[in-house]
């Protein structure tokens, strides 16, 4: 990795349908949007950590936490698009996209994201997934992934995939896919300005996009349980997991 430069970029945006100002909520008393940030910096494989952002009120809590703000458009309509504005301006070789919601994500995850591109010269991007039970497959608000047998993703979806026609259920395999990316940051400007194509508007799945374009994504299997904070009510499932963890508050 030390011939890669990394750089990690956490979009957050202010306005929210479901929990405006969701990135300066208060987990433990501690900003979310900064809670991430801190995880990111515990990362050895990250040579830098940025936050892209649309509001100044965000990058003002970042800088207050010693942290390093970007300003995006606020016109963005995906996390993607903001990333990339802001990778656009900076030295590297690798991008992290590391969703600005997901305040239990681990250094060590973010790792394992990384390690696959010190070995693989032609790997254009990688993303994490997590073991779950068929209960929770079901649910529509975890995505699932599937992957051939050397851990290239076949799909995404929010359908519980694959289909067991007749596997008992103790032998049914399931995985969520877990939102952190890591990119070539040549590839992330490509693929921002990629057209959206059919499954990635059926499923509402923004890394179809590059499955239906043909390039491969690499996935690696990470044990963390992570929280994605969506509304308000979240923030308390949050805090009982970083509880139940010992984390630092």
């Amino acid at each position: 990795m030390s011939k890669l430069k990394t750089a990690a970029v956490i979009p957050a945006r202010y306005a929210s349908s479901r929990f405006p100002g969701k990135a300066l909520a208060e987990i433990m008393g501690q900003p979310m949007i900064v809670r991430v940030l801190k995880a990111a910096e515990k990362c050895e494989l990250i040579d830098a950590v940025y936050v892209a952002t649309d509001d100044v009120r965000i990058k003002n809590q970042v800088e207050k936490a010693g942290g390093s703000a970007i300003m995006t458009s606020a016109q963005h309509q995906s996390g993607t698009d903001r990333i990339a504005e802001a990778a656009a301006e900076i030295e590297a070789d690798l991008i992290v996209n590391i969703q600005g919601d997901e305040p239990l994500i681990k250094a060590e995850s973010i790792a394992r994201a990384l390690k696959p591109f010190a070995k693989e010269a032609e790997l254009k991007m990688s993303t994490l997934k997590r073991k779950i039970t068929a209960e929770e497959a079901k649910n529509p608000d975890l995505v699932k992934v599937i992957t051939d047998q050397n851990d290239y993703a076949l799909y995404f979806s929010r359908s519980p995939v694959p289909y067991y026609r007749s596997a008992e259920p103790e032998a049914q395999n399931y995985y969520q896919h877990i939102g952190l990316y890591v990119y070539r940051k040549d590839f992330l400007l490509q693929y921002a300005g990629m057209e959206q194509t059919p499954l990635e508007k059926a499923e509402s799945l923004e890394q179809l996009r590059a499955l239906e374009n043909g390039f491969q994504i690499k996935v690696l299997e990470t044990e963390s349980k992570l929280i994605g904070v969506d509304r308000r009510e979240d923030i308390e499932l949050v805090e009982a997991e970083i509880k139940a963890r010992r984390f630092d508050s």
